[in-house]
């Protein structure tokens, strides 16, 4: 069984999501933003219905809009966006040529009024590297050494072009391949080995973003991945509480697809918005 990459390509358009009703004679609040980069998991994507507003990004927007009204959602992520693309452009249409371009661009011109910023980025650097069902460990190995490097030079130039960054969080990620445990032996050993390796690259992450001033979000834990203990998956029987909270929260255990559902959206939400003041 082969599960999909977090990815497919689309056009990204910026947007900014404003429900702003300001009576007659009021001051006009000063507009502040949130600012969204990543990959499909930062544009929401649904299968068959492709990047959506019903993401994790739209779920603390609402959150974090109900608290300051002014509030505007800017949204740059793109689906299928590896740390490469990321810097150098080619998955995504931007004008700057790049999603980290098109971000420094904003955040130097709004300086004073970004308030938030939110990033995942890296998932789609390694989701490749289990051809066949089992793990290329040289791959693997090639994959965490260029998100290493690459998310420097993105949290570098994010804080070059803001001059010292808004409240800014980076995610953790929750482990795609965990529903190999659904096809037998060798498929289980390989989910167990899959959350010894993820434990390694969101390690590596959690250090780049603390070295440049974000705090993180623990998806990682919030998708209980290092629980092991049995319980009931309906429709498969018993299982590692990870694999039943995956099969819960994405649609990988039904429809073979790694992205979040609504449930697992708004558990990410949540895990960000603890971040937040």
């Amino acid at each position: 069984m082969r599960f999909p990459r977090l990815m497919l390509a689309g056009v990204v358009a910026i947007s900014m999501v404003v429900g702003l009703h300001i009576p007659a004679g009021s001051a006009v609040a000063p507009t502040h933003y949130y600012v969204a980069l990543g990959d499909s998991l930062s544009r929401g994507y649904l299968p068959g219905q492709g990047d959506t507003d019903q993401g994790y990004v739209d779920y603390l927007y609402a959150t974090l809009h109900a608290k300051d009204p002014s509030l505007q959602l800017v949204k740059l992520g793109c689906s299928g966006e590896t740390t490469a693309t990321m810097i150098n452009g080619g998955r995504c249409a931007y004008p700057a040529g790049s999603q980290l371009a098109a971000a420094g661009q904003f955040l130097a011109a709004h300086r004073a009024d970004v308030e938030y910023l939110t990033l995942d980025i890296g998932a789609n650097d390694v989701n490749g590297c289990a051809p066949g069902g089992t793990f290329d460990k040289a791959c693997l190995a090639a994959g965490a050494g260029t998100i290493a490097r690459n998310l420097n030079t993105i949290l570098s130039r994010l804080k070059a072009a803001d001059g010292g960054l808004p409240q800014s969080a980076g995610m953790t990620y929750y482990d795609s391949f965990l529903a190999y445990w659904l096809t037998g032996g060798q498929g289980q050993a390989m989910a167990a080995a899959s959350v010894v390796l993820l434990s390694g690259i969101n390690a590596a992450e959690t250090a780049e973003y603390k070295h440049y001033g974000f705090t993180v979000a623990d998806v990682f834990t919030a998708f209980q991945t290092p629980n092991r203990q049995p319980i009931n998956v309906p429709g498969f029987g018993t299982a590692p509480a990870n694999v039943a909270t995956i099969c819960r929260l994405t649609f990988l255990c039904d429809l073979h697809d790694v992205h979040a559902n609504a449930a697992g959206y708004q558990l990410i939400a949540k895990t960000f918005a603890a971040k937040f003041s």
